[in-house]
């Protein structure tokens, strides 16, 4: 497979979606995106934890929802230390809703909510360091958060992981950012990320993920994106398969969809279209 794809502290890793019908999310994600699931829990252990992937690259991951718990995507953030990162989600005012514990050999993995409710997950990568495929279709592109007051957000977003929120201008919106990533992917899985977004907003790079600024009546998230190579293909398949499209949009970058799957967890298909055709 090649070098693994490796996250620094503060990078999003990975995602995963718990569904309380898991044998229905597969025949849907299966179809919508081609993946192969896998089984990772050791036989006999409880529960199931199906990795998703494309060409043998991990994707995603598909879980059984706790009791009466409503169908949800995960984001979780690439961590050196657990542990000193929950107790540092207290110290900022947020919560740790499930404390940190292994996850086999695979990490180590701990549930929180910002000040705001926004449930976040963390991840200290043992055997799995996250997604190896991401930004082509059927794949992740990217985990935005949606909060009502960008500011606050910061406020206990930047200590925690070193994000930047940044107007790259060109369209782009919001932006989060970990200095320096740009660096690591051109020094380990992307040599030549730099030279291909020479025509990208500066700083585009070391983006992971963007900030969305929701109004009243709104509930505090984070919000899953897809690369996919066709928006109206995706979205006609997704509903095809028993999904609703809540809107489609045309950005001056992105031709989006913001799909509800049979079970509830919406995320988003984003099909790339640059003005200039390139990167």
């Amino acid at each position: 497979m090649g070098q693994q794809r490796t996250y620094p502290h503060g990078v999003t890793s990975w995602i995963d979606t718990e569904q309380p019908d898991i044998e229905a999310a597969r025949l849907f994600y299966t179809g919508l995106f081609g993946w192969r699931l896998t089984e990772a829990m050791p036989p006999g252990a409880p529960g199931s934890y199906l990795v998703a992937t494309l060409d043998e690259q991990d994707v995603a991951a598909l879980a059984p929802a706790p009791a009466g718990a409503a169908a949800r995507w995960n984001t979780y953030v690439a961590v050196d230390d657990a542990d000193a990162t929950a107790a540092a989600v207290t110290t900022h005012g947020g919560t740790v809703i499930a404390a940190p514990q292994d996850a086999g050999p695979a990490g180590r993995a701990a549930t929180c909510s910002d000040p705001s409710g926004a449930e976040f997950r963390l991840w200290q990568a043992g055997r799995r360091p996250g997604a190896q495929r991401a930004n082509l279709p059927g794949a992740w592109n990217f985990s935005d958060l949606h909060t009502a007051d960008r500011d606050a957000a910061m406020a206990f977003y930047q200590p925690l992981f070193g994000w930047r929120a940044a107007d790259l201008g060109q369209g782009a919106g919001t932006m989060l950012q970990v200095p320096g990533y740009g660096d690591h992917l051109a020094a380990t899985v992307d040599p030549g990320i730099h030279e291909r977004q020479a025509s990208a907003p500066a700083g585009f790079a070391d983006v992971i993920g963007g900030l969305v600024v929701i109004g009243a009546g709104e509930t505090p998230h984070w919000h899953v994106t897809f690369t996919v190579a066709d928006r109206d293909d995706s979205a006609a398949t997704a509903e095809r398969l028993g999904a609703t499209i809540v809107r489609s949009s045309d950005t001056m970058w992105t031709r989006d969809a913001l799909v509800r799957d049979p079970q509830g967890a919406e995320f988003t298909v984003s099909q790339f279209t640059p003005p200039d055709g390139t990167w």
